[in-house]
């Protein structure tokens, strides 16, 4: 599912009014900028924050220079990125570093928000970065919290420091004394969450960073709470003065108003973002990206640092070697599928290619479980038919059904794709084809 996908459409829906149009009026552009308005209302985008937006693209998209310019709604187009930009916070705003080691990190949310998990999706961002960084269980009142940490951290081969139901300062305190004798250099804290926001829950809080230099506060809000999330952040800032914001659950049904607000109504910056269940589902969050993903523009760069993370320089000069060579087989096949699985699947992919939200793509074209039985007729063939699938014939296609529980026709379906996968690459080696996305 495309991030914010309803007011990705209507706003391209917008756009390609205006583009058919050619020379443009300033009578256009304000009824196109009210239009605007109504979509950022309909995703949640606070009243206040909307109103300022559509004010200031107004204002720079009835200039002169851009109404007699050749093509005035590409101009227009490139405004509202410009101000999503800024919006959003201009550029990605990094963790802090203590110059006292360790670093401490205090989470703190609501209880639903996804923090625990969130902490051990920080801590194994943490990791990849070359840091080491150390669980703290400080939230001692809801029921299971310390073990849900404790699995969290050994899934992400995280210690976690716990001292029971003893008081929340001491625990930190303890576990920053720790963290100095075994050359942890991060401290990550779980801390106490509520149902809503009380009174109790902000002085814990708060006695925690009056007794403790802690370096970056970061609040967890749920993204699909949209505008509810931009008050949790008003009320938990004013009280705690958060260094920065993780919006979670932005994989589900999310209309955007959160994303679009909270930096504009806090003053404080959107650092991360969760885009699914795994420990590894935590981006970076970079406003410039995001304003091209919502403009239909794609996030090429965020794909590219996936493809990185799930592909070593030594796999892909292996790859490229095969194809050059034209010896690439199923098994190598097989392999691309969980490389895209580890890029976050062909969904999360197509979302972020230039113009995806224009292709009118069938839930079967992506559908994650149709990719599953194609793994599943693959590894049901013996090496000498990956190896050689010319070979398949009748009896042996009856065979591999019965094996990964699909059909012949199923089978004949994968085997025309990889021939048609293996004729591209002929092409391409030949310099004879012409290979372009289909957009």
């Amino acid at each position: 599912m495309a991030l914010f996908g309803s007011l990705s459409e209507r706003l391209n829906h917008i756009f390609s009014k205006l583009t058919k149009r050619g020379k443009l009026t300033e009578l256009e552009i304000r009824t196109a900028m009210r239009e605007v308005r109504v979509a950022l209302l309909e995703a949640d985008v606070n009243l206040r924050v909307a109103k300022q937006f559509i004010a200031e693209v107004s204002e720079k998209a009835v200039g002169q220079q851009i109404l007699s310019s050749l093509n005035p709604a590409q101009q227009v187009i490139k405004i509202v990125n410009e101000e999503l930009i800024e919006l959003m916070g201009s550029k990605n705003a990094k963790l802090e570093v203590s110059s006292k080691l360790p670093t401490v990190i205090m989470m703190c949310g609501l209880q639903g928000a996804g923090k625990t998990t969130l902490c051990g999706k920080l801590a194994l961002q943490l990791k990849k970065q070359g840091k080491r960084p150390l669980l703290v269980a400080g939230d001692i009142y809801r029921p299971a919290a310390i073990t849900q940490l404790q699995v969290v951290g050994k899934n992400a081969q995280v210690e976690v420091f716990e001292k029971g139901t003893q008081n929340p300062v001491k625990t930190v305190k303890q576990a920053i004394e720790y963290a100095r004798s075994m050359n942890y250099d991060t401290v990550v804290v779980d801390t106490a969450g509520r149902l809503q926001i009380d009174d109790t829950l902000m002085k814990e809080l708060e006695n925690i960073k009056q007794e403790i230099d802690v370096t970056e506060t970061l609040l967890v809000v749920d993204a699909m709470t949209g505008q509810e999330a931009v008050n949790v952040a008003e009320t938990f800032n004013a009280r705690l003065d958060v260094t920065g914001v993780i919006l979670t659950k932005l994989d589900g049904d999310t209309r955007g108003g959160a994303c679009l607000s909270i930096k504009a109504v806090t003053g404080k910056p959107i650092k991360f973002i969760g885009v699914g269940e795994k420990l590894a589902d935590l981006e970076p969050f970079y406003p410039d990206r995001m304003a091209s993903r919502i403009l239909g523009m794609g996030d090429v760069l965020s794909l590219i640092e996936k493809a990185q993370q799930a592909i070593t320089e030594e796999d892909a000069k292996k790859m490229q070697q095969k194809m050059l060579a034209n010896t690439f087989t199923l098994t190598d096949y097989l392999e691309q599928f969980s490389m895209m699985k580890k890029m976050g699947g062909a969904s999360a992919m197509l979302s972020m290619l230039p113009g995806a939200g224009k292709l009118k793509v069938s839930e079967k074209d992506v559908d994650e479980k149709k990719i599953e039985r194609t793994k599943a007729i693959i590894l049901s063939m013996t090496k000498q038919e990956r190896d050689n699938p010319s070979i398949i014939d009748s009896k042996r296609k009856r065979r591999i059904a019965a094996g990964s529980g699909t059909t012949v026709q199923e089978i004949n379906q994968l085997l025309r794709q990889f021939d048609q996968t293996k004729m591209l690459m002929k092409q391409l080696k030949g310099g004879k084809g012409k290979f372009r996305l289909p957009f």
